[in-house]
């Protein structure tokens, strides 16, 4: 019986006093995508940063592909195989295209094959290959995504966190990255997916765990969701 690539179990977090999410259980199986959904101020960006480290949790069990990761640093969770993909790209304005993917690059644990480097990177997103020199900064919103997805890519991730990546893109440029995403699931990379673009996730997402005040409303095959409009409302009060 395979790992899951991430086990999540009695996940509890707080912002000094606040108490945000509330004992939160689910598994992602490897080489799926889970779609973690819910309305704004649900909790999903909060459960990026406490999966990452970047929020401290209590009372939880965090297992990336059976291993604990519970308590570490962000450093160690990154080096353990997990990439990020943040809410707002993140990217770093000041720097080359190219400078933006080789300081995150690396080999990854269990990489089999070339992996994620400069050539399959620009391969795969030609128009980062045009403006490899170009300052980051000055790119457009959707070509900042790609660089933040591509820079996430160059640590050779077993598991990929997206926080809204389809957030401000114009309708054009969220296919685009649709496409990406799927391409990236089809090739065995395990995904966490955090959307507003409710259609965009189910089209892409095999199990969906819906928040809501930080609590788990509902977890299931997105198949579940997909199908049923009226549930959809329910959950998350569009479609």
């Amino acid at each position: 019986m395979d790992t899951d690539a991430l086990a999540i179990s009695g996940l509890n977090a707080f912002y000094g006093e606040s108490h945000v999410l509330h004992n939160l259980s689910f598994n992602l199986k490897k080489g799926q995508v889970l779609g973690l959904l819910g309305r704004n101020g649900a909790g999903k960006t909060t459960c990026i940063s406490a999966i990452m480290g970047l929020v401290k949790v209590k009372a939880a069990r965090v297992e990336l592909f059976g291993q604990s990761i519970a308590g570490m640093s962000p450093e160690s969770i990154s080096l353990n195989g997990v990439g990020l993909v943040p809410q707002g790209r993140r990217i770093f304005p000041s720097l080359t295209v190219y400078e933006n993917l080789t300081v995150a690059a690396r080999r990854g644990l269990s990489q089999q094959g070339p992996g994620w480097g400069l050539e399959q990177v620009y391969a795969t997103f030609p128009r980062l290959s045009e403006r490899r020199r170009q300052l980051a900064g000055s790119l457009s919103g959707g070509e900042q995504q790609m660089l933040a997805i591509c820079r996430a890519l160059m640590t050779n991730p077993r598991l990929i966190l997206f926080d809204e990546p389809s957030e401000g893109l114009a309708p054009q440029i969220v296919a685009e990255v649709a496409t990406v995403l799927k391409q990236l699931r089809n090739s065995g990379l395990s995904i966490i997916l955090v959307e507003q673009n409710i259609k965009l996730a189910l089209d892409i997402a095999d199990e969906v765990v819906v928040l809501n005040t930080g609590y788990v409303a509902h977890a299931g095959d997105a198949n579940s969701l997909r199908s049923n409009d009226r549930l959809v409302e329910q959950l998350l009060g569009v479609y």
